[in-house]
């Protein structure tokens, strides 16, 4: 940790855990899209399923979750994973189909157990494009007829060597120039780096209010230094 102001471990883990979702989302990231018009089956919604939707909704793809517990479908709207939270499978498709075609990211909880859902899809011919990753075991979901029409598990991914991820708390003397502050941050990477750049600018929006005043990114030891040499110069005028 590089950082002047320290996050705590348990949210820069979080992070950590996102990031590499949304990396393992990025291989065909388009620069402008990102993954606008791709479909996600997050399944259930648990802690595992919202660390893969704030990782879509950054990457620009469509969400679909779902969950009996109709109270935990709320929480996870409140904590910006799940943006609507709907009856049933017709609903949901409404509003999905509308982010799809404008290739915009949505997420979207059915409040029915998830099982109900995978059925419901695979009989009406619902395909997602993307699938959570699957553990290696007899319990794990049926999707066999989602992968046969080309739908790919979405694994984390390594950060590349010689990078490491870097979480930065604001500093108070930059909190009223949050935009100059994440300008700062952009000029720290290659204009190519797509990946990061797409990161730093929505991530804050999707991560929830405890990491709404923190930026992170994966870098090298030296933009890392660069950066933080950055931070400590006096802030330019609006």
């Amino acid at each position: 940790m590089l950082s002047p102001e320290i996050p705590s471990s348990a949210i820069e883990e979080e992070l950590d855990a996102v990031f590499r979702l949304y990396a393992g989302l990025s291989g065909s990231l388009d620069p402008e899209l990102g993954l606008g018009g791709k479909l996600l089956f997050a399944g259930e919604l648990n802690p595992a399923a919202c660390r893969l939707i704030r990782a879509a909704n950054i990457a620009g793809a469509a969400s679909l979750a779902a969950t009996a517990d109709a109270a935990q479908a709320r929480q996870a709207m409140r904590d910006s994973v799940i943006d609507f939270v709907v009856n049933s499978l017709d609903e949901a498709l409404r509003i999905l189909k509308n982010g799809i075609r404008k290739r915009q990211p949505v997420a979207v909880c059915v409040t029915c157990a998830s099982e109900a859902i995978v059925a419901e899809m695979q009989d009406r011919g619902v395909q997602p494009d993307l699938l959570p990753p699957l553990p290696p075991s007899a319990a794990a979901p049926d999707y066999a007829s989602f992968f046969a029409q080309g739908a790919q598990p979405v694994h984390e991914q390594p950060h590349v060597d010689g990078l490491k991820f870097l979480v930065i708390a604001m500093p108070p003397a930059w909190a009223q120039r949050e935009a100059a502050f994440d300008a700062l941050l952009l000029a720290s990477l290659p204009p190519a780096d797509h990946i990061n750049r797409r990161w730093l600018r929505l991530s804050p929006r999707y991560l929830g209010a405890q990491a709404r005043r923190l930026r992170s990114l994966a870098c090298t030891e030296t933009a890392a230094s660069r950066l933080l040499d950055g931070m400590r110069k006096p802030i330019p005028d609006p």
